[in-house]
């Protein structure tokens, strides 16, 4: 088991408008074993997170400043060849957004998977066919299927598929990139259900990037809430969710419906997230937040424990002692 250490870790996009910041200053640890879950809005940064840990960024994606650090090992700093023998799919996968866009259609489930194991190991095709074979019968897919193509998988069996790829080299640590986001509640639940045998069954460590908190809350140890390519709050999945304390993650809590308290209409935060070519000074929460001061507008507030050695927060009103007003939104 491996631990990954990210910090500073600094990514943009180069545009015609500009650099878009899209990771901004972003640090956290994944210890062995452990899953951290990311969330935060649509355009928040958390999927470009993902591709840069794995260095699969677009030809306008580049890393301007930071560390990913794999047990020591500076991954950042290994040239492409060396980072793809060593260390993608063999000691870190990901399970894409969408199973449609991950599967070649004009290949068979199986020989993609048999493909994925040929490609970063020197085993014989028989050896490799046997493994995808297991593999798929691993996340609950009968191996008779290996020789199906996508299109002759339901949603979920292709979901299934490719956690059955991401595993395929044994890899230690998996971001999986809202792995349900496209399926229906009881799928999305056989697929969860699955993800976290697998994990107690290979003591694998996660990345789990969802909007659903709920998803979240079920699969991960820790949490981190990000904002504008930046962390506003850090910390054990059950203190952030049930005691918030950035005005952001009070709102995400509050948006989130609860299916066992009163009937009542779901609030949203007002206003939209900023443009990240040019992010407003310093809380990029401030435009948005009913708290903002004249300090949140001109000084940019650092994550630091307060009141907790374990929860972190980068918000200004919130006190040394951890206490913070409670933010109704709507």
């Amino acid at each position: 088991m491996a631990e990954l250490v990210v910090d500073n870790l600094q990514m943009h996009y180069r545009t015609r408008e500009g650099d878009v910041r899209a990771v901004d200053g972003v640090s956290f640890t994944v210890a062995p074993g452990r899953a951290l879950g990311i969330v935060g809005e649509s355009g928040c940064g958390k999927s470009s997170l993902g591709l840069t840990l794995l260095r699969l960024l677009p030809d306008n994606g580049r890393v301007v400043g930071g560390s990913v650090r794999l047990d020591g090992d500076d991954l950042l700093a290994m040239d492409e060849e060396t980072f793809r023998r060593r260390v993608r799919w063999r000691r870190i996968s990901m399970v894409f957004q969408g199973a449609m866009g991950a599967l070649n259609p004009v290949l068979t489930v199986g020989g993609q998977i048999t493909e994925a194991i040929l490609a970063h190991e020197r085993v014989s095709l028989a050896d490799a066919e046997r493994r995808a074979r297991e593999l798929l019968e691993m996340v609950g897919i009968n191996p008779v299927r290996f020789g199906d193509y996508p299109h002759q998988f339901s949603g979920g069996m292709k979901q299934r598929a490719v956690i059955a790829m991401a595993l395929a080299c044994n890899p230690e640590l998996v971001i999986a990139d809202e792995p349900t986001t496209a399926l229906d509640v009881m799928v999305q639940a056989q697929v969860l259900e699955a993800i976290a045998g697998l994990r107690r069954q290979r003591q694998l460590s996660m990345i789990l990037v969802s909007h659903d908190l709920s998803v979240i809350a079920q699969m991960c140890d820790e949490v981190a809430v990000m904002y504008a390519g930046k962390i506003v709050e850090y910390g054990p999945v059950e203190e952030v969710f049930v005691h918030p304390k950035h005005p952001y993650t009070q709102g995400l809590t509050q948006a989130f419906p609860d299916i066992r308290g009163d009937r009542a209409p779901i609030v949203s935060i007002p206003g939209n997230p900023p443009h990240l070519a040019d992010p407003p000074t310093g809380c990029r929460f401030h435009p948005r937040c009913p708290l903002a001061g004249e300090d949140c507008a001109r000084l940019e507030p650092v994550l630091d424990a307060k009141g907790s050695p374990s929860h972190r927060v980068a918000c200004h009103r919130v006190a040394e002692d951890g206490s913070v007003a409670e933010v109704k939104f709507g």
